[in-house]
């Protein structure tokens, strides 16, 4: 058995689970945000049979699209400088994704 936690982005994350619970996954669903962008994400956790990996991950695959946004940041403060923001255009989407042994499982 696998544990799969997945990082995907908000706008996916819907699709995602419907697509996932249609091909009898179980997912649980935690509401995350990025670091850098300050962006909403979703942290899915799933446990699933090893044989079962290679689907899940089509799935994830198909479901989870990388896109370009612009972004406006603003600089780090450096004495003498004026604090202009600066527009910058960064990759997002896609899935961050861990997969680990489980060493037990048990379902109350």
């Amino acid at each position: 058995m696998k544990l799969v936690i997945a990082i995907v982005q908000d706008e996916d994350s819907e699709n995602l689970i419907r697509s996932l619970n249609e091909n009898n996954f179980k997912v649980t669903k935690i509401s995350s945000t990025g670091g850098f962008l300050k962006a909403g994400n979703v942290t899915i956790l799933s446990g699933i049979e090893d044989e079962e990996l290679d689907k899940f991950m089509v799935i994830l695959e198909e479901n989870s699209k990388t896109r370009e946004v612009k972004r406006t940041i603003q600089p780090v403060n450096i004495p003498g400088q004026a604090m202009i923001p600066v527009p910058i255009t960064v990759k997002v989407g896609g899935a961050t994704i861990f997969v680990t042994d489980v060493v037990d499982f048990k379902r109350f």
